[in-house]
């Protein structure tokens, strides 16, 4: 009987995990792993899932049994995927199962930039409506979508899926073309004319030595002082410093994001300042619909049983 553990099954809230219980697996859920636990906790499995608990090289070698790590997420940063290899150890991910979620998280933050539905409901609440002198309050600004530009960088399933809810809202969508090549792919955008171009930027591209800190104090430089940032990729795409400084001069218009280079974030973040304006901030939860969840432990069941059965599938 195979050994399974789950080391971090919180970050899969309430969803339903039943279809990782298979007749020939021993499966242990562990809320959440520390680097310190993990050896403990990971000892003796051959089938570790996580979602975010790091597996370097230093801790591959010191489980000998480990056959597999499946990934509760398509992004396999957190994984040393060499030493994996190197070990002989199947590395499967998840793919495609919150195509749905993220775009459609992409365009609730885009909303609340644009139609600013929170400041307007606390109004209400503050009695300002009831104090209004005519029908309606007209507060902050509101912006219509229809015909500005969304600049995507990063075009694969996510990408595309939010460019079709754009072309919904009557948007013109540009794709960057990557910002270290010279020619450019038919139907992308150079990579600063897309920026300079966009009215909202929405960023899809993995994390990558070439992609850290992608967005700092020079591709900020270009945008538009009229532009909205989108992050819903990973937190390291953007220079937070430069971004914090960009928002509080007014270099963009502002900032949605989903993740942050360090998650959680320390109380002292740089982006975690009542202060700065127009920034909105969740705590990584675009893929975590209910919906998206309920795939992706459907995903890790299949990518299990395929394992057993000695035919790996959405292998890294």
């Amino acid at each position: 009987m195979a050994k399974v553990v789950f080391l971090d099954a919180a970050t899969m809230a309430e969803t339903d995990l039943s279809p990782l219980q298979l007749a020939d697996v021993s499966l242990t859920l562990y809320p959440q792993t520390s680097a310190e636990q993990l050896l403990v906790h990971a000892g003796g499995a051959q089938v570790v899932i996580s979602n975010k608990v790091a597996l370097n090289a230093k801790a591959i070698a010191a489980l000998p049994e480990l056959r597999c790590i499946l990934v509760a997420a398509t992004g396999v940063n957190m994984v040393d995927l060499a030493a994996a290899k190197a070990a002989g150890i199947v590395v499967c991910n998840a793919q495609g199962y919150a195509g749905t979620a993220v775009p459609q998280q992409v365009f609730a933050l885009l909303l609340q930039l644009t139609n600013h539905i929170q400041s307007y409901h606390q109004a209400v609440q503050q009695g300002l409506w009831s104090q209004s002198p005519q029908f309606c309050l007209h507060l902050q600004p509101i912006e219509e979508l229809a015909d500005k530009t969304m600049t995507l960088v990063g075009y694969g399933d996510l990408g595309q899926a939010t460019a079709r809810l754009a072309e919904a809202f009557g948007m013109k969508v540009l794709i960057a073309e990557r910002p270290d090549v010279t020619a450019i792919r038919p139907g992308r955008t150079a990579f600063e004319t897309a920026l300079r171009e966009a009215d909202v930027l929405s960023l899809h591209c993995p994390l990558t030595d070439a992609t850290a800190k992608l967005i700092n104090t020079q591709t900020l430089s270009w945008m538009k002082p009229t532009a909205l940032l989108i992050n819903t990729a990973r937190g390291g795409l953007i220079d937070e410093i430069a971004l914090a400084e960009a928002l509080t001069k007014g270099t963009i218009a502002g900032a949605a994001l989903d993740v942050l280079s360090s998650e959680p974030p320390s109380s002292d973040h740089p982006l975690l300042n009542n202060t700065l304006p127009n920034l909105i901030i969740t705590p990584h939860v675009a893929w975590a619909s209910r919906q998206a969840m309920q795939r992706l432990v459907v995903q890790l069941s299949e990518n299990l049983r395929a394992f057993l059965a000695q035919q790996p599938i959405r292998q890294v």
